[in-house]
């Protein structure tokens, strides 16, 4: 099997998930493309692509803490996906993160660990989250 040469991580730097995902890649040994979603805004067809490829619906992505998708009125139940698929590229907030990109797929990385079904090698160990919670052990081997 070739291994993953691109990883791509749709990033928001004040986010501590999306930085202890970037930290497991970084440590994991690749270099990720790193796409600051804030700064460069979302696309519909890319919202759409990165979508169905993580078998997501824009409703299961749409953040709701500390965003403004409540102020929105986007958590009502009869929004349309369309709706809030318009809502996230008027407010790139809105979209749930990190979204990761790999050869094995695409995945929204909550909880952070989650980005280590996306790589073929884990970070060396000991490794722990920004709360110190540990996922892998001093021995390399993945614990969560």
């Amino acid at each position: 099997m070739a291994e993953i040469t691109s990883v791509v991580i749709h990033h928001n730097p004040d986010c501590g998930t999306s930085r202890n995902v970037l930290r497991l890649i970084e440590a994991a040994g690749y270099t990720p493309v790193i796409v600051e979603y804030l700064k460069t805004g979302w696309s519909k067809p890319q919202l759409q692509a990165l979508f169905a490829a993580a078998g997501l619906t824009p409703r299961q992505a749409l953040r709701v803490k500390k965003s403004p998708a409540v102020e929105l009125g986007l958590t009502a139940t009869d929004v349309s996906d369309a709706t809030i698929l318009d809502a996230m590229v008027a407010h790139p907030i809105l979209v749930e993160r990190p979204i990761v990109a790999t050869a094995k797929g695409v995945r929204l990385c909550r909880p952070s660990e989650a980005v280590l079904d996306l790589l073929d090698r884990l970070p060396p160990g000991p490794f722990a989250k920004e709360d110190g919670e540990l996922i892998v052990d001093a021995d390399g081997r993945r614990l969560i």
